[in-house]
């Protein structure tokens, strides 16, 4: 959680957030999100990570082009 929450304050701080750093850290907080939902399961929690995973990977590629 704290990955996902410093996540957001770096993009409030910051004026030109590094889009690597602001999605690739949201895609790390998610990941590890998930797994600690996977040995305690809360499927509507599940859900949100793996949407916010997506939205991160998908800020990743859009930043790779």
């Amino acid at each position: 959680m704290a990955c996902i929450i410093g996540a957001y304050f770096y993009l409030t701080a910051k004026d030109e957030p590094n889009p690597f750093i602001l999605h690739g850290t949201n895609l790390v907080g998610a990941a590890l999100l998930t797994v600690s939902l996977l040995v305690h399961t809360n499927w509507p929690s599940l859900v949100l990570e793996a949407f916010w995973a997506a939205i991160a990977i998908w800020g990743l590629w859009k930043a790779l082009k």
